[in-house]
């Protein structure tokens, strides 16, 4: 029977987990409540009776487990440092120490945006590109960088904060501190805002249609059809935040030359709309050399890059090289 691996993607309010094969092949998967008020050592132990439950399923328990966590980790150390959106913050908990008793195998820690790059690296299309860049577009924009086949993290594994480059020097302030930040335009809120100003000021017929004139039933989603539908406005709104997004890529493609681009997360599922205004802005602002050899794609993995990024991290044993 093949080696299996375990992969932990530790949200503010969810736990998903699933096990895997080393070819990408996920065996099972479950996802259960955080709980995160009632302390890391109670959602340690959830995750570790869910880690448990699934490998006697499969009748196979795991040989490691590779945990996405959201903030900064001691990769080196499997403790956390810094969760900013968790009860406690998670400061200086020892992860590995205390999971890996209780799940029979060595576990390994990552922040959860590079966990899905490691994922689109290993099983996407990262796989046929020598760097690449990893744009999560969502609640924030996280991001990871890929050169010569090594994820690079830095020394506090903060590399690839890509969401928190500054676009607007005198723009909205950011949930960084920052003003102007990708993050602020170009985000899920950033778009949906724009959206519920155009429907509320009469703008967004179909987006209110759509909606019943319900601000708290704007997404992304319901905006992107609305545009299709024949919102201008909206479509504008789309587009006019693809070009901040562009802009954002044009930074990194002078600064690292990258092979591809991959974007990922909900705001991706936009589709062609700001697919296309990210690779216009791209054609348009790089004229130190051909941007055309530069591929931007939809993430291949879509919502499960940052499961088989665990995966990938488990496998590895820790270790990011090729």
């Amino acid at each position: 029977m093949a080696v299996v691996y375990a992969s932990v993607d530790l949200g503010g309010t969810n736990i998903r987990c699933a096990l895997a094969e080393d070819s990408g092949r996920i065996l099972c998967s479950d996802i259960t409540p955080t709980r995160s008020h009632e302390g890391p050592l109670a959602v340690l132990a959830r995750i570790a009776g869910l880690v448990n439950a699934l490998g006697r399923g499969v009748d196979s328990p795991p040989a490691a487990l590779g945990m996405g966590c959201p903030g900064l980790v001691d990769v080196k150390n499997g403790v956390t440092r810094f969760f900013p959106n968790l009860p406690t913050q998670w400061r200086d908990v020892p992860v590995r120490e205390i999971l890996s008793p209780q799940i029979g195998c060595p576990v390994y820690l990552l922040n959860d945006v590079r966990t899905a790059t490691l994922g689109e690296l290993t099983f996407g299309h990262g796989r046929t590109a020598g760097t690449m860049v990893f744009f999560a577009l969502g609640t924030g924009i996280g991001g990871g960088v890929v050169i010569d086949g090594k994820l690079r993290l830095g020394p506090l594994g903060a590399a690839g904060e890509l969401g928190h480059q500054v676009i607007l020097p005198e723009g909205l302030r950011c949930g960084c501190g920052n003003r102007g930040c990708l993050e602020t335009l170009a985000s899920g809120p950033a778009i949906t805002a724009e959206g519920v100003r155009l429907m509320q000021s009469g703008l967004a017929s179909k987006l209110y249609e759509m909606c019943e004139g319900d601000a708290s039933r704007v997404t992304t989603r319901t905006m992107a059809e609305a545009a299709h539908a024949g919102d201008q406005a909206v479509g504008e709104a789309i587009t006019r935040a693809g070009e901040y997004l562009g802009i954002g890529v044009v930074n990194v493609a002078v600064t690292l030359h990258p092979d591809l681009i991959v974007l990922g997360g909900g705001v991706a599922l936009i589709g062609d709309l700001l697919f296309h205004a990210v690779r216009r802005t791209l054609r348009e602002r790089v004229h130190m050399f051909p941007p055309d050899d530069i591929e931007i794609k939809p993430s291949l993995l879509g919502e499960n890059a940052g499961t088989l990024g665990g995966i990938a991290l488990a496998m590895r044993g820790g270790t990011l090289a090729p």
